[in-house]
């Protein structure tokens, strides 16, 4: 084996191996399901125009753990790859390399662009999967898919036709969210919720026949002013109660519009009237519809005033309410500016400002298909992890909007409806028609492409050959476990599990595990206005390899909470596989395995219970999805017990002489290290590779090795022994250090180890070897303690460290007496300070149990070093 463990080299040279080897590629059984249990999970597609970040990396990493672990299980095991179109992202990215052309989609055409898209995704798609293979993704790729494959293209239209003659799918006029920069209805979800620094303009709308008189709105959008169509208070506002049903002039414009009562209005909200402009806010739509109000659209798709506006007319929306609000101070209709916080819509894609308007949409119907998913996780078919996910889910899904599926994009799946040039037909169809059938008139497409989510959610059975009945949908629909971020369990999940009962008849996965979001190691969040070291995986991986990041997020993984990541914590699991691959040389450089096992002495009988525990305890782990735990298990294991422990203990036996023996440990050495990387393979697949290629260089890899499996069984006498033999050792050393012994000196030490003696005395040379002694007494009991000496315990073993002529002990008297008052006075300062009623009562509670941990500390110190005076006598 290399004198050092060098990714580089490794890596990319492994996972060519297990590609080409079939290794990633189930067959499906003859006998189907009956024969061999499946374990599938389809990725969450990333976009194909997206990048490595830590959140891909976060999911390819814990998605191959219950990967690679079912595998050698023995599961048939698919994890099924796949990029999605993303409309929006896509066509923005292919738009801007138009723009520095000095062209326009609209300059090529339709199907121009579209070809100049494909052309984009063929030249750059690919970018996103090859990262995958950096951080060892065991995804077949032989069944690699993209949402617009005509495969899945032709899924998403039976999906729509199947809806829209269920009547599920319709067109109307409805307020939607729409973007001016991607030019685009946008659905709830693609809406983020902005706290923004803004202004509260309050405007007077004089009464008609009484211009002396008015009414005081307030709006935060006063060029929407233009499209008013009514004023409206509540019904039992005294203040207004008797201007119910009057009229005001509507300022700078001169139309004249009604007061109306609604009870949606806020009483305490700016003047308790608000100006009603039902083409451009949701509530004032629904306000307007109950009122009878008209709908006055005043701006233009990119966000400018039209003709509505009258003079406004052409100016940005932004340019029209500086200069509305400039003319209303002019004719005295302003009557203050207030500044004002407030949740600002914007697009989740381009993070522009958006304008609420009135479009004729296709929305699909959600609450009769939301029903039946509610059902399939309130009856338990479907379980969230954590569950506290459930209640979130159960919300939305209770109080779920229609879904506006239409996007006025060209990039995506046009929407398979057809219109009759008579204007009197509408087709909706599987299959493009030539005429209309209804009076053979020209037909036209429409131009809108549906919501790039529609086709993702059908991704669990559109990737495996839905709607034709093929060999994987039968054995591996429903598939196994979804796997995703907490952040889209509304974009996807949710839809995939309606979608999945809808057209499957049954639900698409069992569990949902939903990891966090991964976060700076100051909690912030990772993005390009806030970029730090370490924040681009793929250099992560060029230092560190795909094994360090891969740990660091599985380690550090709990259920549905956010991760902090830093570049100290993928150093410290750099070690560790550098750590794992140095103990692999020692192996391999003691000797060949022995065909003659010899006899195991305790350590070795340790360190076998020991991996027997450990694989006990992983497995159940990973049967809980508790990724952290399972990962810290094994790196205590081998860092601890394996390597500092079992290592150097074994390191006396190779010495010894003795060949039965040495036997006996060489075999514990290698069969507990191969056990050790098998565990580990699914974490840190890359080094256990390598390692096993040298522990079994003519086997079959390990990627294709079985988990190991050990029946249960009582710890026995030989772990509490050999615990006795840590403990004691860890004390001996800790002596040393706070003795601050040379390093190289050896001292003696007396034990009174009660019915531990005679196993101790077993042990007794690799006690002092490992404690570095002279001599090592061990008796049953001590009557008396020796003059001049450090006493320790290790559980009920009693420990004394004779310091005579080691040293200066007036010197040392008088520096434990110094520590000695200092932590008095620290005792002191804590319980006067938790006497205080009024701190206690006043403080918050986290700070008073820190006290009162730092009080429990000093305690423990003034105790500790009142020992150690005592024991150097006078």
């Amino acid at each position: 084996m290399e004198r050092a463990y060098n990714h580089l080299t490794v890596e990319q040279r492994v996972y060519a191996d297990w590609e080409t080897s079939g290794a990633f590629t189930p067959s499906v059984p003859p006998g189907g399901r009956s024969e061999v249990e499946p374990h599938c999970i389809v990725i969450p597609p990333p976009n194909v125009t997206g990048v490595l970040h830590h959140g891909s990396a976060m999911f390819i990493t814990l998605q191959d753990v219950l990967t690679r672990w079912r595998r050698m299980q023995g599961r048939r095991t698919l994890w099924l790859p796949g990029t999605d179109h993303a409309g929006i992202a896509t066509q923005n990215v292919v738009e801007a390399a138009l723009a520095r052309e000095g062209l326009t989609r609209h300059d090529l055409g339709r199907e121009r662009f579209i070809e100049r898209v494909w052309q984009w995704k063929h030249e750059y798609g690919s970018v996103i999967t090859e990262q995958m293979r950096r951080m060892g993704a065991s995804v077949d790729w032989t069944r690699e898919r993209f949402t617009l494959d005509p495969g899945l293209s032709r899924a998403v239209r039976e999906a729509f036709v199947r809806l829209y003659e269920k009547g599920l799918i319709y067109r109307g006029s409805y307020i939607v969210n729409w973007c001016p920069r991607c030019a685009t209805v946008l659905s709830d979800l693609e809406v983020d919720h902005v706290d923004t620094a803004g202004h509260l303009w309050h405007a007077r709308y004089p009464l008609v026949g009484d211009p002396e008189r008015a009414i005081v709105v307030a709006t935060t959008r006063p060029e929407t002013m233009l499209g008013d169509t009514g004023v409206a208070v509540h019904p039992e506002d005294e203040r207004y109660r008797d201007l119910i049903g009057r009229e005001v002039e509507l300022p700078l414009v001169g139309r004249r519009i009604p007061i109306v009562a609604d009870e949606a209005v806020d009483r305490a909200f700016g003047t308790g009237a608000v100006k009603v402009t039902p083409a451009h806010d949701p509530t004032d739509y629904e306000i307007g519809r109950r009122a009878g109000l008209a709908s006055i659209n005043v701006m233009n798709p990119d966000g400018t005033i039209n003709g509505d506006g009258g003079p406004f007319e052409g100016l940005d929306r932004y340019e029209a309410r500086r200069r509305i609000v400039a003319q209303l101070a002019e004719g005295a209709f302003l009557v203050a500016t207030e500044a004002h916080r407030h949740a600002v819509a914007q697009c989740s894609r381009c993070d522009t400002i958006l304008e609420p308007r009135i479009s004729e949409q296709w929305f699909v119907r959600m609450k009769p298909l939301a029903e039946p998913a509610i059902a399939a996780v309130r009856d338990g078919r479907i379980r969230i992890l954590p569950e506290r996910f459930e209640r979130i889910y159960f919300n939305w899904m209770e109080n779920i909007r229609d879904w506006v599926i239409s996007r006025q994009l060209w990039w995506g799946h046009r929407i398979p409806v057809w219109y009759c040039d008579s204007g009197n037909h509408q087709i909706v169809s599987r299959e493009d028609p030539t005429t209309c059938p209804t009076c053979g008139g020209a037909l036209r497409q429409d131009d809108d492409v549906l919501d790039t989510w529609f086709s993702s959610a059908l991704w669990p059975f559109s990737t495996l050959g839905w709607p034709e009945q093929t060999d994987d949908l039968k054995y591996f629909y429903p598939t196994t476990v979804m796997e995703t971020g907490y952040d889209i369990i509304f974009f996807w999940v949710a839809r995939m599990i309606m979608t999945g009962i809808e057209f499957m008849g049954e639900a698409p996965f069992s569990t949902v595990y939903l990891h966090g979001m991964v976060r700076h190691a100051d909690g912030s969040k990772i993005s390009k206005s806030n970029y730090q070291s370490g924040d681009n995986p793929l250099e992560v991986i060029e230092r560190f390899g795909a094994d360090a990041l891969r740990f660091t997020l599985a380690t550090g993984s709990t259920p549905g909470n956010d991760l902090r990541i830093s570049l100290d914590r993928i150093e410290g699991n750099r070690n560790f596989t550098n750590k794992l691959w140095n103990a692999a040389r020692f192996v391999v450089g003691a000797g060949d395995r022995p065909v003659v096992r010899g006899t195991p002495d305790l350590a070795d009988r340790w360190i076998r219970q020991r991996s027997d525990a450990v694989t006990n305890e992983v497995t159940a782990h990973l049967d809980g999805f508790n990724f952290g735990e399972a990962g810290r298990t094994l790196y205590e294991f081998a860092w601890n017990e394996y390597c500092d422990w079992y290592i150097e203990i074994a390191k006396l036996a190779l010495r010894s002489g003795d060949s039965g023996r040495r036997d006996a440990t060489l075999a514990t050495l290698y069969d507990v290290l191969e056990r050790m990387v098998t565990l580990l393979h699914p974490f840190i697949p890359f080094v256990t590779e390598e390692i096993w290629s040298h522990l079994r260089p003519n086997s079959v890899r390990l990627i294709a090795t079985s988990w190991p499996t050990v029946a249960a069984g009582a710890e026995s006498d030989d772990v509490s022994a050999m615990d006795a033999v840590i403990a004691v050792t860890r004390a001996i050393r800790n002596i040393r250090t706070e003795q601050k012994v040379d390093a190289g000196r050896r001292i003696d030490a007396i034990l009174a180890a009660g019915d531990l003696a005679p196993i101790l005395r077993e042990q007794a040379a690799a006690i002092a070897a490992l404690g570095h002694l002279a001599r090592l007494d061990i008796r049953e009991h001590i009557d008396e303690a020796p003059p001049q000496a450090v006493r320790a315990l290790a559980g009920d073993i009693v420990i004394f460290i004779p310091l005579a002529g080691m040293l200066d002990l007036a010197a040392e008297r008088r520096r434990l007496t110094g520590e000695l008052q200092s932590a008095i006075a620290q005792r002191d300062r804590v319980a006067a300070l938790l006497a205080n009623g009024r701190f206690v009562a006043g403080a918050r509670p986290d700070v008073v149990e820190r006290e009162r941990g730092r009080l429990i500390e000093s305690e423990q110190r003034v105790t500790r070093l009142t020992e150690q005076l005592e024991s150097l006598g006078e």
